[in-house]
């Protein structure tokens, strides 16, 4: 069990039968009636964000998730191949688990597993990964005097609005929690 006054950013909890990681939490005193703890919690097992209240000192039950390292080999239809790197076992994971994932995910890229008792919750990758850009149009000259922007479709399907100067065959940094560009690689 872990007290909701010792939340930390990142920490598996155990709540109503459902795994949550705590995204982000706020202690609150108002001036009049008990303190309380103000939470957003994702579930691990479909990806919902949920808010959730707790009592100030209140005790929830502490998931002891396990990670680890994997690399994904393939997609084949909706399945999507891994590997374990110390066994070479391999275990296949839906789309519908992998959704948001998808978007980052070459084939041999390494990641991590989470499981809790057995059950595969999903992958965490990396915070950053390179991606290439397979089609943009040009940038038009004179168009820069507010940060313009424009599409560029990735390799693996997705589409970021990055800078004008960016061209075709470019490799980009794109952060995984938000699919934004962050710099060319």
């Amino acid at each position: 069990m872990v007290s909701v006054n010792d939340f930390k950013t990142g920490l598996t909890i155990e709540v109503d039968g459902n795994i949550f990681s705590v995204l982000e939490f706020q202690h609150v005193k108002p001036g009049k009636g008990a303190a309380f703890v103000r939470s957003k919690l994702r579930n691990l097992r479909n990806g919902n964000i949920a808010e959730k209240t707790f009592r100030a000192g209140e005790n929830v039950g502490r998931a002891h998730v396990d990670t680890k390292d994997m690399q994904y080999l393939y997609s084949s239809g909706d399945e999507h191949t891994f590997m374990d790197l110390e066994t070479y076992d391999q275990f296949n994971l839906n789309a519908d688990q992998l959704e948001w994932e998808l978007n980052f995910l070459l084939e041999n890229a390494n990641v991590k597993i989470v499981s809790y008792e057995g059950e595969i919750l999903g992958i965490n990758l990396p915070n950053t990964v390179e991606l290439k850009v397979v089609e943009t149009e040009p940038g038009i000259k004179g168009n820069t005097a507010t940060g313009a922007t424009k599409n560029a479709k990735l390799e693996t399907g997705l589409e970021v609005q990055v800078p004008l100067f960016i061209n075709q065959d470019d490799t980009l940094v794109i952060n995984t929690t938000d699919g934004k560009y962050v710099s060319r690689a």
